[in-house]
């Protein structure tokens, strides 16, 4: 029956956009991270993001991020500037204490911008988190 149905809430784990230089081109850049503040790891974990706004949409990108140790975290995608005016969702599935996770995440379109920067611990470095 579906009350017999559990479904596990997907705690301590986050999708921040950090704001990074890169060397090679000796600019800044937008990254998308996966981050676990678990205090045990997930493993095959798959993101899938996207872009969208009305009739305006980014194809869907497919990535296997596999183990995320516990307190740590892993790179996702770059993320082009010209994106960051649409609202970016990643879906985010992996799993651990031998259950199947799932969560969505979004940054709603223009949220990602220097003004809106805070210091994400784990990585410690300037992003901003998903909603």
């Amino acid at each position: 029956m579906k009350k017999d149905i559990e479904i596990p809430v997907a705690k301590d784990v986050y999708v921040a956009i950090i704001r990074e230089w890169n060397e090679e081109f000796l600019d800044k850049d937008w990254n998308a991270y996966i981050i676990n503040s678990r205090v045990t790891p997930i493993e095959l974990t798959m993101v899938v993001s996207k872009g969208y706004e009305g009739n305006r949409k980014t194809s869907f990108m497919r990535h296997s991020i596999g183990e995320v140790a516990a307190k740590s975290y892993k790179k996702i995608e770059v993320i082009q500037e010209d994106v960051l005016t649409l609202n970016n969702e990643f879906y985010v599935t992996y799993y651990a204490d031998n259950k199947l996770f799932e969560k969505r995440f979004l940054f709603e379109q223009n949220s990602v911008k220097e003004s809106n920067l805070i210091t994400i611990p784990i990585i410690d470095k300037e992003g901003i988190y998903a909603k």
